[in-house]
């Protein structure tokens, strides 16, 4: 990989304003700030054709609560890669006083994403829930087995190509830190400030690589390492998942009157593998639910909700609801609760005006943009089995076949090289679920002559 000159990513600015005015319809019962505006702008979809074919990004902003003390705009972006637009209204109320007063929330839709020109791979809600356990992450079946996968990641990429190919060769992070850019440029700024959790601390990075003199301040909080993309990303899972378990498993410890696991640590896990190896065998019909219960499904979930310990009661609530199911003895309680968690994914991945599976698609598919992923089936089949030896909480699913692995276009350049410049330490970036950085323990960057990375580092002077 190589570092791109800052050069490269500029284009020549838009000619007017973000015009500020309603946001896009909420899901029903999302709740939003009243004072955040949203406006849309035109950037270039291929940044090498600058006054070429231009697509639609979505951008947010909550004012600087005290103008008179407005010291810029502070860029957000909640992860995924996924919809931010509402981020400002999120983070709002949890952001220190400091912070709201003197600076301007922005935050925006990535390209491909939610109301940002959405891509769609062209699947139903009955298509999403059924495959939960082959496109969130990409688990076997419960004997080792990709065969299913193959053909499904084979399916997906030649859908997702005649659905919207003309837009998937433009779905990298550097051409979203690019269209940070003109955003940048539309607000009249000569230079941002940045916090990103996430795959937004990558991002942040690009950015910081791509555009260094226009970076104020930035916090990357939950960093991932944004010299390992793809692939070999996706395949830290699997690792991350084992130093998270013993948090999951201490919880059940501490309920173990409800949850059933055991009074050890050790109990819990032994546990949870002997009733998601039960489920592989014997998978079991949920009435009104669009996808069985599987070892797979509870194994995902346990993934998905492991990013935040305010999820854990309803996460043990399916653990003991799945050992119930495993030994043919469910109660109308654990019943509701399986189709809610089985259809509700779906249901609360689906925004208003955007195509229902465009929030289970753009994640593949900047990945795919990112890098190129192997080819051979025998690579996936060879580290799928030794994952599930290694790491058996995740079954082989993050080193499995993806709709990466046959994506019919090559990455239009190479990933942008990050170089570990201008680092220090930052107590927030300890862990963010299973995304733990390993690769530089604590680490985040920021921006040039910065002090270590805290919200202090955005409000200089309001202790004075």
């Amino acid at each position: 990989m190589i570092s791109l000159p800052s050069a490269q990513a500029t284009v020549t600015p838009p000619a007017s304003t973000i015009p500020w005015g309603q946001c896009p319809a909420l899901a029903e019962g999302q709740t939003r700030d009243p004072r955040q505006a949203c406006g849309t702008l035109q950037v270039p979809l291929d940044y090498r054709a600058a006054n070429g074919r231009t697509i639609e990004v979505a951008v947010s902003r909550i004012p600087a609560a005290k103008p008179a003390q407005r010291q810029g705009v502070l860029l957000l972006n909640g992860g995924g890669p996924g919809p931010s637009l509402d981020v400002p209204s999120i983070l709002a109320p949890l952001l220190p006083a400091g912070v709201i007063d003197r600076y301007d929330l922005v935050a925006f839709d990535p390209r491909g994403i939610a109301h940002s020109t959405p891509i769609s791979c062209g699947r139903s809600a009955e298509e999403l829930v059924r495959d939960q356990e082959l496109e969130v992450l990409s688990f076997p079946a419960g004997n080792g087995s990709i065969h299913r996968n193959v053909a499904y990641s084979r399916a997906m990429s030649k859908r997702c190509a005649a659905e919207s190919g003309d837009l998937l060769l433009y779905l990298t992070t550097a051409n979203v830190a690019r269209d940070m850019d003109q955003i940048r440029l539309a607000l009249g700024e000569r230079r941002v400030s940045y916090h990103g959790l996430s795959w937004g601390t990558y991002l942040g990075a690009v950015y910081r690589a791509l555009f260094p003199r226009r970076v104020e301040r930035m916090v990357l909080d939950s960093s991932v390492d944004p010299n390992v993309r793809g692939y070999d990303d996706f395949r830290t899972f699997g690792v991350a998942m084992e130093d998270r378990f013993p948090d999951l498993a201490r919880f059940a410890v501490e309920h173990s009157d409800t949850v059933g696991f055991g009074t050890t640590e050790s109990q819990v896990r032994a546990k949870y593998l002997a009733v998601t190896a039960k489920l592989d065998r014997k998978p079991v019909t949920v009435p009104g639910s669009g996808a069985p219960l599987t070892g797979n499904l509870v194994r995902m979930f346990t993934v998905l909700m492991s990013y935040s310990d305010s999820s854990l009661p309803t996460l043990t609530q399916l653990w003991r609801a799945a050992a119930n199911f495993a030994d043919g003895s469910p109660t109308s309680e654990d019943v509701a609760l399986a189709r809610q968690i089985a259809n509700g994914l779906v249901a609360t991945g689906t925004l208003p005006g955007v195509p229902q599976d465009n929030l289970f698609s753009v994640g593949w598919a900047i990945s795919c943009g990112d890098a190129r992923w192997p080819r051979d089936v025998r690579t996936y089949a060879r580290n799928t089995a030794a994952d599930r030896a290694a790491h058996p909480l995740t079954a082989g699913a993050p080193a499995n076949v993806t709709p990466c692995s046959f994506w019919k276009f090559r990455p239009i350049e190479p990933a942008v090289r990050v170089r570990d410049t201008a680092c220090a330490t930052c107590s927030s970036c300890r862990t963010s679920g299973i995304r733990r950085l390993r690769w530089s323990p604590h680490r985040a960057c920021v921006g040039p002559s910065a002090p270590a990375p805290s919200w202090s580092t955005l409000t200089p002077a309001i202790t004075a």
